[in-house]
């Protein structure tokens, strides 16, 4: 008797063979103990709306939402034509079918990739064929021959992956009902303009959002200078080495003619040195890549590389069984690989040029349990590559590289700050000096990593040296820089959190729970999908958004789509569902709710997809300008200062995310208000986490950057009622006071 193994695709079957001495047949392979087929990743797909109701076959606002009672697949269609199924596809499920079915087959083995998709490649197939066998579940994070032949002796019952199938069927339904509904009834509320689809997403939206609020911060930053002393300082020995003056830990200052009178003041003076601290400080190599992270090292190094690129180059090493699983989130190993890592070091150490320098370790930083989550960190195999295209080169040898340089030994700098005290009463501050030399290499030569040295000259503590020349330098801050895919995977893959390089531990447990945009496997094809769409574009590295996308974000009424902390709270629920601590039936119950509420707030939107103009405007001035006195009028997009030819640029959008994010609107009555009274009061804002609460609203320039934004201060409601009516001052109580961004 045999078993039949099912592969995610031939390669994999293919490799899979091999280890078990199977011969090509049609369609299959075949060896003593096993018979080996493959899918083409997914055979099956949901049905189409229009399988289940053939009204929906023409798209009707009043037919949205759509949600089936039960959902069901049917086989992948083909790319041409939609109405019928994809031949190779119906080839390929008539031989798994035959195989399952024959009469020496005793039972199957699921051997698709080790993750929730993979889980559903195989399970979709068993669940449309209903073979009356038991199946079996091979995980494997590499198809060497090795690894397959342990494997094979390791098998779990397929019901033990009920975890993982909930999370990936949960995740595909959820998809398709945001993806149905929201698409279609976005598409026909904004038909009159140029007819086209408008693709809505789970992680689509958000990740817009990301590269939209770059874009905001770039055309909203206001170029500021501000100026640094300079000082050239020479020895006895006539050793010239430059530093900077500080007052305090403040280097910029705002004033250049105060840094002029005191140039002049000091120049060839004398300066003592009053501390000299030198310190020898560590650096370790960086962590083993995961997904996000080599996508973003090979799309920042090399020109024309795209994520979706890095992804399918290492798929493809996968396949050829010469690294790890890609798709994975871990930096990091599982302690159980340790003596399988050993090897791999061995072999891969014989043809380094730093061979002697390498020595195995067990170091957290490698090896941690605690930090991998289902897949470790990608490094190569044992086999030793032949014959690689120039993509495949380039990607191996990054993973190569990063693996080897775990076992290098740490380089090593040390940094010397010096401290100048020029010999003058009336001077307040003190020059620094920084210097930096690489005592140790390390890691860095596997990396190709050349340090940047600054000499400093061999002085000591209370040596005087002179002020040979000072200079005040005017430096113009920068606005930011837009996102890279290198940046924006991380953006996605944190949530949209930030962490200092010291709180990397906590970045990578944060990363773990599964709180993220997306997964390493998805969100390559993400960023693709946003470009296909027409909502984003992309000049050299550069991400901007369209006039498209930029307008989708500002105006699309289901505003949860585009909150970071939302849609990573719902990926997190599905990372959840695979460790048991949710249901799919529970987070398909949300999502329905979501969709349905969704539907309606489109519909019902009249500043989304409405003909423009078809709105009154009110013709009388609403209130005067806080800027410049002048009147301020409505227009169709906003309510702006009537003073704007001569650069008065006060102005409240109508489609103000803030407001909008509450639950509220920018009305002709609020701005009113606001502007009579200086601040408008709202009843039932509803927060980030669901809370309702009254606040009253504030306006308000910040003095720094120039920009009006929102501050609140909660308030008990029952105070509020009736002032506004009245149009009276509200009189003073106990409230709390919070800026927009910190709303939560």
């Amino acid at each position: 008797m045999k078993k039949l193994i099912l592969a995610e695709k031939p390669s994999v079957a293919k490799n899979i063979a091999d280890a078990t001495n199977a011969v090509r047949k049609n369609g299959y392979f075949e060896g003593n103990e096993y018979v080996i087929t493959w899918a083409f990743g997914h055979l099956l797909q949901l049905y189409d709306a229009k399988d289940y109701d053939p009204e929906m076959k023409t798209w009707r606002m009043d037919k949205f939402p759509y949600i089936p009672e039960q959902f069901r697949y049917k086989l992948k269609t083909d790319g041409k034509n939609k109405e019928k199924a994809d031949a190779g596809v119906v080839r390929q499920m008539n031989i798994i079918k035959q195989l399952a079915e024959r009469p020496d087959v005793e039972g199957i083995i699921s051997a698709t990739d080790d993750d929730r998709e993979g889980q559903i490649i195989a399970d979709e197939i068993f669940l449309y064929l209903k073979p009356e066998k038991p199946v079996e579940r091979i995980l494997l994070n590499e198809w060497t021959a090795d690894e397959v032949n342990r494997g094979l002796h390791n098998l779990k019952p397929n019901e033990q992956m009920q975890s993982l199938q909930d999370a990936g069927f949960g995740r595909q339904i959820a998809d398709w009902l945001i993806g149905i509904n929201l698409t279609s009834v976005a598409t026909l509320k904004c038909r009159g303009k140029k007819n086209r689809l408008l693709n809505i997403g789970r992680v689509l939206m958000p990740t817009l959002k990301i590269i939209y609020d770059r874009d905001k911060e770039i055309a909203d930053f206001k170029v500021t200078k501000y100026y640094k002393l300079k000082g050239i300082f020479e020895t006895d020995s006539r050793e010239k080495f430059e530093g900077i003056y500080y007052i305090g830990d403040n280097e910029k200052f705002d004033m250049p003619d105060e840094l002029e009178t005191l140039r002049q003041q000091i120049e060839g003076h004398p300066a003592k040195i009053i501390s000299k601290n030198v310190t020898k400080k560590k650096e370790y190599a960086p962590y083993l890549f995961n997904l996000s992270n080599l996508q973003g090292h090979i799309t920042s190094k090399y020109k024309g590389w795209t994520s979706d690129k890095v992804l399918k180059t290492a798929q493809d090493l996968y396949e050829k069984k010469l690294i790890t699983y890609p798709r994975t989130a871990s930096v990091v190993l599982d302690e159980s690989l340790i003596g399988k890592t050993k090897k791999v070091l061995e072999i891969h150490q014989a043809s380094s040029p730093f061979s002697d320098q390498m020595k195995f370790h067990t170091s957290k930083r490698v090896f941690d349990s605690k930090k991998v989550e289902s897949h470790s960190a990608i490094i190569p195999t044992y086999m030793v590559p032949k014959n690689l295209s120039d993509a495949e080169r380039i990607v191996y040898e990054a993973v190569r590289n990063r693996f080897l340089a775990q076992f290098m030994p740490v380089a090593v700098a040390e940094d010397t700050v010096l401290h100048l005290k020029i010999l003058k009463e009336s001077v307040p501050g003190e020059f620094v000096a920084k210097g930096k030399i690489q005592l140790e290499p390390g890691w860095k030569q596997i990396e190709g990593i050349d340090s940047k040295e600054v000499m400093l000259p061999n002085v000591k503590k209370d040596d005087v040296v002179q002020l040979v020349k000072a200079e005040v330098n005017e430096v113009e801050r920068k606005p930011p820089k837009p996102h890279t895919e290198k940046t924006l995977l991380r953006v996605m893959e944190t949530c949209g959190k930030k962490y200092e390089e010291k709180d990397d531990q906590e970045m990578m447990m944060a990363i773990l729970s599964g709180f993220s945009i997306g997964t390493p496997a998805t969100r390559a094809e993400t960023i693709k999908k946003l470009k296909d769409a027409g909502y984003i574009k992309a000049k050299g590295k550069s991400l901007t958004c369209t006039e498209l996308g930029k307008n989708l974000v500002e105006t699309f009424p289901a505003r949860e789509l585009f909150d970071l902390e939302y849609t990573g709270r719902l990926e997190k629920t599905l990372s959840d569902i695979e460790k048991k601590k949710h249901t799919k039936a529970e987070f398909l119950s949300f999502v329905e709710d979501f969709v349905r509420d969704s539907v309606e707030k489109i519909k019902a939107d009249p500043n989304f997809g409405g003909t423009p103009g078809t709105a009154p405007l009110h013709t009388e001035p609403v209130g005067k300008c806080p800027e410049c006195g002048a009147d301020v009028v409505e227009t169709e997009k906003a309510f702006g200062c009537s003073a704007w030819k001569k650069g008065c640029k006060f102005t409240i959008w109508k489609n103000d995310y803030f407001i909008q994010s509450l639950g509220k609107k920018v009305t002709y009555e609020m701005v009113k208000i606001l502007l009579e009274h200086g601040k408008v009061g709202f009843h039932g804002c509803v927060s980030k986490k669901g809370n309702k609460f009254s606040a009253y609203f504030y306006y308000e320039k910040n003095p720094e950057t120039g920009r009006y934004q929102w501050r609140l201060e909660f308030i008990d409601p029952r105070q509020m009622a009736g002032k506004q009516k009245e149009g009276k001052e509200p009189t003073e109580f106990n409230k709390r006071s919070v800026k927009a961004d910190n709303m939560d």
